[in-house]
């Protein structure tokens, strides 16, 4: 395929996904993160089943479109991933055979300016993900500059994050935020403009807010749990990451539940988890999108997709946490 002829919503690290979860006539798949769909298509062509997870209500005419494409197959369930135990518990089904995420706002909702999730359209000062709870207004023209400057440095890694914060509070002590190019505009010129920079200056504070509104972070490590409590023994779990903040975290889990986490030494005993491991590396460390990938589609240019196989262990969260000090 051409990049001119490339979709904005074509799937990742397709082909290293499907053969992390190695999908097959009868198997079922949760497809954590639907969007638009791209994964689901992917595996249902494989011939197995697919159960997909978005809190979005926009994705609806994207799932209309597979069930009718794959009668009997495929089923959109409106929850985020972190239920995905409790959904897959209620569907009645004996075994579930693969977990898939794709983490982060999509393509479709950076384009859709009504969302709010980017600058580069003018919108409502939105970012939600679900059609629920505190927009990213809430939070800028309702935290103080503690907590808004918190939020920056740790999910933006905004350097100057206070120096944002304190140009947010003055301009909103004068009228509200409400727009998307209205914020932009003030933390662009709060960071003294920095015109030519590889990124617009305002990039960390949207992607701060958006992981704070959506509880991004928290979502991921709940969704993780999930995934390891519904696979069965045998099933496989990829997870496609664009960030290092949510890489750290799946590659934190993974090196855990594998039983890979280092040991300590003599000067600084570690705590031993005597819970069997729950995983089995896929493949060692990460997979990147290939070169050719990357040229065509710019989505993937940091693209990290980690994967494992579960093992007959209970889950952590249901094993009782034995633990002593080695040494």
């Amino acid at each position: 395929m051409s990049a001119a002829a490339t979709s904005p919503h074509d799937p990742v690290l397709i082909a290293e996904v499907l053969e992390a979860l190695a999908p097959k006539p009868g198997d079922l798949i949760i497809d954590a993160t639907f969007g638009a769909g791209g994964y689901s298509r992917a595996i249902l062509e494989t011939g197995a089943e697919v159960m997909a997870l978005d809190r979005d209500p926009t994705v609806q005419p994207f799932a209309d479109a597979l069930a009718a494409d794959f009668p009997g197959r495929f089923q959109l369930v409106r929850a985020p991933f972190a239920e995905l135990a409790t959904v897959f518990a209620e569907s009645g089904r004996a075994r579930l055979d693969g977990v898939v995420f794709d983490i982060g706002v999509s393509s479709m909702q950076l384009d859709q300016a009504e969302r709010g999730f980017s600058f580069m359209r003018d919108g409502p000062l939105d970012m939600r993900m679900a059609d629920t709870g505190p927009t990213a207004a809430d939070v800028v023209n309702g935290w103080e500059h503690g907590p808004l400057a918190h939020i920056f440095k740790q999910y933006g890694e905004e350097r100057q994050s206070g120096r944002v914060a304190s140009a947010i509070l003055r301009r909103r002590a004068e009228q509200p935020f409400t727009r998307t190019l209205d914020l932009a505009e003030v933390v662009e010129k709060a960071l003294g403009g920095r015109r030519g920079a590889p990124i617009h200056p305002a990039t960390r504070v949207f992607q701060a807010l958006r992981i704070q509104v959506n509880d991004e972070l928290g979502q991921l490590t709940a969704g993780l749990e999930a995934a390891e409590q519904a696979l069965s023994a045998g099933g496989r779990l990829a997870v496609v990451t664009f960030h290092s903040l949510e890489d750290r975290i799946v590659k934190a889990f993974m090196t855990e539940r594998t039983g890979a986490t280092p040991g300590g030494s003599r000067h600084a005993p570690v705590l031993i988890d005597r819970r069997a491991p729950t995983f089995t590396a896929a493949f060692k460390g990460a997979r990147d999108a290939t070169d050719a990938e990357r040229a065509r589609n710019p989505r993937a240019r940091s693209a990290r997709l980690r994967a494992a196989i579960r093992t007959a262990a209970p889950d952590w969260m249901a094993a009782a946490p034995a633990r002593r000090a080695a040494g």
